[in-house]
């Protein structure tokens, strides 16, 4: 019996059962791999629709020709292989580090025996009528490679053009050039023990690898930007309250050209999201580049992280790959054959009606094929692998929709409760954490694509959490657009105890919203509130970058210095105070600023690296973003497992939360629902969450003008302390106050006048 299968109709019932039967976790073992007594190496792959593959062997990375090529055996289920002893590698010339490729022959280019590297024998078309690309010149990557030796263009050679098909470059040969899989024969580097705290009880900080160091004096100029520098700075981010850091993507990508014009922009790949491997951690992050070392350095940050008690979070592209697309809308042949294109082009990528070119709803070429059961499998086992083997305790999903397609070709269409998508299948085989903490991962979307029915904030199955755009939405247009947007106190409301009407219907729950204000696609948290438009084409190192959204929901409050600073600690604040999971972008503790550029995806640049150094109002700004961070992880009550209910032994509905208007009087649906009202506060009850504090009480008020609030009961014998006052007057580094420092307030209908665009925070004892 195949467990996996049971475990998987269990989960979604007799609906699977016309599913085809998935497999253990690479049962095929796909890769190249040492068997037990190294004495053997063995080679898979997988295609489906090849006629000949070949595995060709390398002694270096570049630069030389092959020492060996193996004809390949075609196996069951379309596996290739290629069994090696040891002993003939090395007697021919391969006793060190072993690299490799393949060379594969389909209908569209049969094999011939009179071919030769670089010739045009056996070729007829560039793709046929089922969507095949095969192209013998190209060398290819392993898809299941562990390592890769190096990008498709370094800073030695930077000629891209020769990876290409069509007329003009299908006949280049790309073996001495291309990147070649490395042959890994294990390491003994510990990961540590990974956290196992609740995703409902994190603060995620959302950063880049390089760009977390690359400024940073404290750490060695040789691990600045690596893997070793990052876990270097464990500590201060444990300091800062951080429970999950969540790095942009790491799995290899393009970027060795980065550093050939460190001037200018140059087309730079500096965020990562167009992956070439879906297993290697990216060389160029290493201090240690040699065979082997991204992957131990890899282990060692993950384990420094772990000893703080930090989870590690990566950000997955499993929608699109650094394949990209057609290299121009009008022409189908020219393509970059890379790997999986090369390998079996209609199972790994989605492709229009007639197969002849990509379907697109990435924006960036064209869509991974995550309806296909062998494309699945690949991401699968890809997760599996950053899981279990290199420490990985959850992922961010980059454009997830497309995990959610239900059709391979000619469509899309988005449907959460087919069994057989991608989003179900990785929630089966990767169960996730459960709500009250232990193992398995956490599973974070980014809940929308390009087109269709692709925006589904809300829509995800079960076991999901979700990056919350409509909460940014709402705290952006409350704060920014007075006057210009409709935001009701009940929008407001619903988004700071945790987006029911979103999450709560299908049975998810308010730590399923990460509730976030900024992400590193769009502006600063400093420049959400000081640009009221985008600035994208200034001078290196601030741009020139292309694209970037327009309708930010952004406002430079007028010019006023102490007016944007306030702006950004209520954005911070609402964050803390929020159910939810509060995400926090790598240097918005700070007040980091990128001068108002919003797309800074090329930016390779110390402009783009987290800065180090402080000025007063950001040290301010960074003992608020502490202190906030500290007040969220000290009560439970801003961290509820449910949706601010519960019921008593007697079958009663007890409240939790409850709202109230400036005036004392509880806030009823028509406050809630009048367009005028722009002063909100609740009251939540700390008492059924054993918090320290038996009750505690936010004001915000998003009108221009001072509001006065009348305090709620706060308990019998308590009165009301007050944590912070988010406006200029309190400003300063002890803004929010330490435990058992708290300002006395008062008690039951004590006035309190909140500044225009304030936030006030009480805890009652």
């Amino acid at each position: 019996m195949n467990l996996r299968r049971t475990a998987i109709t269990a989960l979604f019932g007799c609906a699977l059962l016309g599913n085809p039967a998935w497999a253990a976790i690479n049962a095929s073992k796909l890769g190249a791999s040492y068997d037990a007594t190294k004495a053997n190496v063995t080679f898979k792959v997988y295609s489906g629709r090849a006629t000949r593959i070949e595995l060709y062997l390398y002694s270096t990375a570049t630069g030389t020709a092959e020492k060996s090529r193996v004809v390949m055996t075609a196996g069951a289920g379309g596996v290739w292989s290629a069994t090696i002893p040891v002993t003939t590698l090395n007697n021919q010339g391969l006793s060190g580090t072993l690299y490799y490729g393949y060379r594969a022959w389909g209908p569209n280019w049969p094999y011939s025996t009179s071919w030769t590297k670089g010739s045009a024998t056996g070729f007829i078309t560039d793709v046929d009528a089922n969507g095949n690309r095969f192209n013998p010149n190209k060398l290819l990557t392993d898809p299941y490679a562990l390592e890769l030796s190096h990008d498709p263009t370094t800073p030695t050679m930077t000629n891209g053009t020769i990876y290409a098909s069509g007329a003009t470059y299908r006949n280049i040969d790309t073996g001495s050039s291309a990147p070649k899989g490395i042959v890994l024969s294990g390491d003994t580097q510990s990961i540590g023990i990974k956290p196992t705290r609740a995703l409902k009880d994190d603060v995620v900080y959302e950063v880049h690898v390089r760009g977390l160091t690359n400024n940073d004096t404290s750490i060695a100029a040789a691990y600045r930007g690596t893997y070793k520098g990052a876990g270097l700075k464990a500590a201060w981010l444990a300091s800062l309250g951080v429970t999950a850091v969540e790095f942009l993507p790491l799995q290899e990508t393009q970027n060795d050209t980065n550093d050939v014009d460190p001037n200018s922009n140059s087309g730079d790949n500096y965020w990562g999201y167009m992956t070439l491997n879906y297993f290697a951690p990216d060389r160029r992050y290493a201090y240690d580049k040699t065979p082997g070392g991204p992957t131990r350095e890899f282990k060692e940050m993950v384990k420094a992280f772990h000893d703080q008690g930090i989870k590690v979070l990566v950000d997955v592209v499993y929608n699109h790959t650094g394949e990209g697309g057609a290299w121009s809308g009008t022409d189908k042949t020219t393509y970059n054959i890379y790997g999986m294109r090369g390998l079996d082009n209609p199972t790994y990528y989605s492709l229009t009606a007639d197969k002849q070119n990509s379907w697109d709803n990435t924006g960036v070429g064209g869509n991974y094929n995550t309806r296909n059961l062998i494309a699945q499998n690949l991401i699968i086992d890809s997760l599996a692998y950053w899981r279990d083997k290199l420490g990985v305790d959850g992922y961010r999903f980059d454009l997830a929709s497309v995990l959610g397609n239900t059709c391979e070709h000619g469509c899309f269409n988005f449907d959460k409760m087919d069994p057989g998508n991608a989003l179900n299948r990785i929630v089966a085989e990767l169960p996730p954490r459960p709500a009250a903490g232990g193992t398995g991962v956490d599973l974070i979307a980014e809940p929308w694509a390009i087109g269709g029915n692709s925006y589904q904030v809300g829509g995800f199955p079960s076991g999901w959490a979700e990056w919350n755009g409509a909460y940014r939405d709402t705290v952006r247009q409350a704060q920014n657009k007075l006057g210009s947007a409709v935001v009701t106190t009940g929008q407001m409301a619903t988004r700071f105890a945790g987006s029911s009407d979103l999450y709560g219907d299908d049975g998810r729950k308010p730590w399923h919203s990460v509730n976030f204000v900024t992400a590193h696609d769009g502006f600063t948290l400093k420049d959400l509130y000081s640009c009221n438009v985008k600035n994208n084409l200034q001078a290196w190192p601030w741009g020139p970058s292309d694209g970037g959204e327009d309708n930010n929901n952004s406002w430079d409050q007028g010019g006023i210095a102490t007016d944007q600073r306030k702006a950004a600690r209520n954005g911070m604040a609402l964050m803390m105070l929020s159910a939810g999971v509060p995400m926090i972008v790598g240097g918005d503790e700070a007040l980091r600023t990128l001068n108002c550029n919003n797309n800074p995806y090329n930016l390779d640049s110390s402009a783009n690296w987290l800065g180090w150094t402080r000025t007063t109002d950001q040290s301010n700004f960074q003992a608020f973003s502490k202190a906030m961070i500290a007040f969220r992880k000290a009560h439970p009550a801003l961290r509820p497992a449910n949706f601010y209910s519960s019921v008593d032994n007697n079958g009663n509905v007890m409240e939790q939360l409850r709202w109230f208007k400036p005036n004392g009087a509880v806030a009823d649906a028509a406050y809630f629902n009048d367009s005028a009202n722009h002063a909100i506060a609740w009251r939540i009850d700390g008492s059924e969450f054993g918090d320290s504090a038996s009750a505690i009480y936010v004001a915000h008020n998003a009108w221009s003008a001072q509001v006065n609030f009348t305090l709620p009961w706060p308990g019998t014998g308590k009165s009301w302390y007050r944590v912070t006052d988010t406006c200029t007057w309190a400003e300063g580094a002890n803004q929010v106050r330490t435990p058992g420092m708290e300002d006395a307030i008062g008690g039951e209908y004590t006035s309190y006048g909140v500044c225009g665009r304030g936030t006030l925070v009480l805890i009652a004892k």
